[in-house]
């Protein structure tokens, strides 16, 4: 994995559940991680390897959805056993709502 979210950076986002009754519109988006036509997005983290957030496969916005992420499993993303997945430096990647991300479509509950 390109950029590796340091252990401070980690230690900004909420835990999972902290936000559960906050509207998905409004919830932070703390990561961006992507590779290819796939991104996800970063709201929650169990300061181990799940991660809470929204992702999009292959730029298919009917089938993106809210749901957990493995960190593990990020970090062992490669396409052609060369490309590894990126994550947003954090002088790039702004914490906002996910409701101000284009990309984010799916915030009605």
């Amino acid at each position: 994995m390109w950029n590796i979210p340091t252990p401070e950076r980690l230690t900004k986002i909420p835990r999972l559940y902290e936000t559960e009754d906050v509207p998905l519109k409004d919830k932070l988006i703390y990561l961006h991680f992507f590779i290819g036509g796939c991104d996800w997005y970063i709201a929650e983290y169990d300061g181990e390897d799940l991660f809470w957030g929204y992702a999009i496969l292959n730029n298919d916005h009917d089938f993106a959805e809210w749901g957990y992420i493995s960190f593990g499993e990020l970090k062992e993303i490669k396409i052609q056993s060369w490309l590894e997945i990126d994550c947003e430096l954090e002088e790039i990647w702004k914490v906002r709502k996910a409701s101000e991300i284009e990309r984010i479509r799916n915030t009605d509950e």
